[in-house]
């Protein structure tokens, strides 16, 4: 399933051993160097200067070494139990789901989070990691489906903490600011918690290397060995749960330095499961160590750069990528079939009554809505109070789903891949990241963040197929680096959400993929955008036929592969960006209408594109209706209410034994 590295020489450990302490001890003495004093003209200066040694730096230098271990260990226990190189707290929805017990539990109940704030983590941890197993059991773990059902269960994770966070305010946006990983200290207190923790869980785990190195046998040969294959993977996960829970809990979430750790640690020299139990801890501790010294080094006065556990996000992206040679699939999504099923007669008809029960569904929209005596139809004046209100968001709804529709629809044509779209592949991540950007260099015009979003789009989709291509858009390989791009954009996003300040709640509002402040110009920019990007597709028909079939037969055909891969790019991200802008990055539209109008018999591509039109503004449209019944008075945003029916679809879809085109 997974293919190991090969060694890389006996020279490789004592210089790894050297070189990260000496890095780590030449951060940390310019960090005490270059720190930030009381003056001294003030006569208590040199105690204020002490207590800010003592009581701040040097406990927080412990803490992230002990934090940095914990992790480490916690990411070799998965990915020794997993048999998967890309396991980790943060691959795996570990992390998010603790974040979002800790912020339910903060939320409603602030009492409880102060009597054991760990367990609550550990709940929400486990919780998620069991849902990951079992979405992923039937494909035998395979490697990419836990992957992305890691994926689709930190995105449900972070959206509900998001709806939370915007739900509780100020208070509940202090929590997210916690969660993105501040290693800031006041006191000892934190070492004193977490140190007896990593001691408990590294002895716990000196008891299990024989049983780890059973499990890396095939499943078959650890039964035959006597092995009690379910309830020693359950001991393992829980303990490797427990670890990056109490480091979540203590001090926010710290991404893929257990990711990072075993694979630093394998790169030098580290191959057996005792010496990555010992290795993989000190690289996760040095690795923590260094990047918390530069992010204080380069941050001004007595100030962070950034949260830790956001700069080691960064990290996460680019390793995943440089980790995909490392990961074989069983074949979690296979290559695109040009079987019929289901092939319709007369599809002009069945477009016509698509287009019908469009119509339905944007008049019960507008109309049709609970209050507090029950439900009622709006007519009449009733229902001219109401449009300036529904109105623009309807449309809006509708427009970004049929954009959404299309740039999913061009990916899996450019790409060949049925599971393909802007969310899976990142590109609605980097979307987010040019958002980010744009709001970090000050608060720029509307016009200004969609230029922004549409260049970090472009620029997520062509890494993904620069990516790809080189594994032949290997489906596999491309989710993966969709996930690794998506990864690195939402890190940065984070970054700039850790600041707290308005431009982290302009982020948070595009996460969740709210449509109540939509008005006329969110409107006329969803219609006029739809109607100018969609009008050249149905001349490009011929490039939307022959691409899926390969870059060789397409050059066969005469078509210029580089050039028309481009072109639908950029229309492709453009639409991703402006739709993202409209309803934000998570509601898998653009995954899920591409397939019902293939599962619905359409298969010529101008047939399939219309339809696929059709059925994203639909969903999106019954989305944004039901995110304002569901709960009435109160909404759910409609980006994580479209988030939470896509998901389950993307996990039935893998689930399957073929995905056919």
């Amino acid at each position: 399933m997974v293919s190991r590295a090969k060694p890389v020489g006996s020279a490789g450990t004592p210089v790894f051993a050297i070189l990260l302490p000496l890095l780590c001890i030449t951060a940390f003495a310019l960090l005490i160097v270059t720190r930030p004093e009381v003056p001294q003209g003030d006569a208590d200066a040199a105690m204020l200067n002490g207590v800010l040694l003592w009581n701040s730096i040097m406990p927080r230098a412990m803490l992230v070494l002990i934090a940095g271990a914990a992790l480490g260990l916690s990411g070799t226990l998965l990915q020794r139990v997993l048999r998967n190189p890309i396991a980790d707290a943060s691959t795996l929805g570990i992390a998010s789901g603790a974040e979002l017990a800790m912020t339910a539990a903060m939320s409603f109940s602030p009492l409880l989070i102060g009597f054991s704030r760990e367990m609550a983590a550990f709940g929400g941890g486990l919780a998620a990691v069991a849902l990951v197993l079992a979405l992923s059991w039937r494909r035998g773990l395979d490697p990419v489906t836990v992957a992305l059902s890691g994926m689709i269960v930190s995105l449900i994770a972070s959206a509900l903490s998001v709806t939370l966070i915007l739900s509780r305010g100020e208070y509940a946006m202090s929590i997210h600011i916690w969660g993105a990983g501040s290693l800031s200290q006041q006191d000892w207190n934190g070492v004193l918690s977490l140190a007896p923790r990593l001691a408990l869980g590294f002895a716990a785990a000196l008891l299990l290397v024989r049983p780890l190195r059973i499990l890396a046998l095939d499943d078959s040969g650890a039964r035959s060995l006597g092995l009690a294959l379910h309830s020693t993977r359950l001991a393992i996960v829980a303990l490797a749960v427990w670890l990056a829970a109490s480091v979540t809990a203590e001090v926010g979430v710290i991404g893929f330095v257990g990711l990072a750790a075993p694979a630093i640690a394998g790169f030098a020299g580290a191959r057996s499961t005792g010496k990555l139990m010992l290795t993989a801890p000190l690289t996760g501790a040095g690795l923590l160590f260094l990047t918390d010294c530069l992010t204080q080094i380069l941050g001004p006065g007595f100030t962070d750069l950034a949260p830790t556990g956001a700069a080691t996000a960064l990290l996460g992206g680019p390793l995943l990528l440089c980790l995909l040679p490392s990961v074989h699939s069983v074949s979690a999504v296979a290559a695109q079939s040009t079987a019929a099923l289901n092939r319709l007669d007369k599809p002009l008809l069945a477009l016509g009554a698509l287009f019908i029960a469009l119509a339905l569904i944007f008049a019960v929209v507008l109309t049709l809505g609970p209050a507090e005596d029950g439900w009622h139809i709006a007519t009449g004046s009733l229902l001219t109070d109401l449009l300036p209100f529904r109105l623009p968001r309807t449309i809006v709804a509708a427009g970004a789903g049929a954009m959404l529709a299309a740039a999913g629809f061009i990916m899996q044509r450019v790409t060949g891949n049925p599971i393909a779209s802007p969310e899976v592949l990142g590109v609605s991540s980097g979307a987010g990241a040019g958002l980010t950007v744009a709001l970090f260099l000050g608060f720029p015009s509307p016009i200004i963040m969609l230029l922004a979003m549409a260049l970090g789009a472009l620029a997520a989709f062509l890494a993904m197929i620069a990516i790809s291509a080189r594994a032949q858009f290997s489906p596999e390989r491309m989710l993966l680096a969709g996930v690794g791009i998506g990864a690195f954009a939402m890190a940065i996003v984070t970054m700039v959400l850790a600041e707290g300040d308005m431009r982290g709640y302009i982020l948070l509002t595009w996460l969740s993929g709210s449509t109540n402040r939509a008005g006329a110009f969110e409107a006329w920019t969803a219609i006029v955008s739809l109607v100018v990007l969609t009008a050249p597709l149905p001349f490009l028909s011929r490039w939307l036929t022959i691409l899926p079939l390969g870059a060789g037969p397409s050059r066969a055909a005469g078509l210029h592969v580089g050039a028309s891969r481009l072109a639908l790019a950029v229309l492709a991200a453009l639409m991703t960006a402006i739709a993202s802008f409209l309803v934000g990055p998570l509601s898998l539209t653009g995954l899920i209408a591409p397939h019902l109008a293939r599962l619905a018999g359409f298969r010529a591509p101008g047939h399939q594109l219309t339809a696929s039109l059709l059925f994203g503004a639909g969903v999106l449209m019954a989305a944004d209706w039901l995110s304002r019944v569901v709960i009435y008075p109160y909404q759910v945003p409609v980006g994580l209410f479209a988030a939470l029916i896509g998901g389950p679809y993307l996990i039935w879809l893998l689930s399957r034994k073929d995905v056919q085109q």
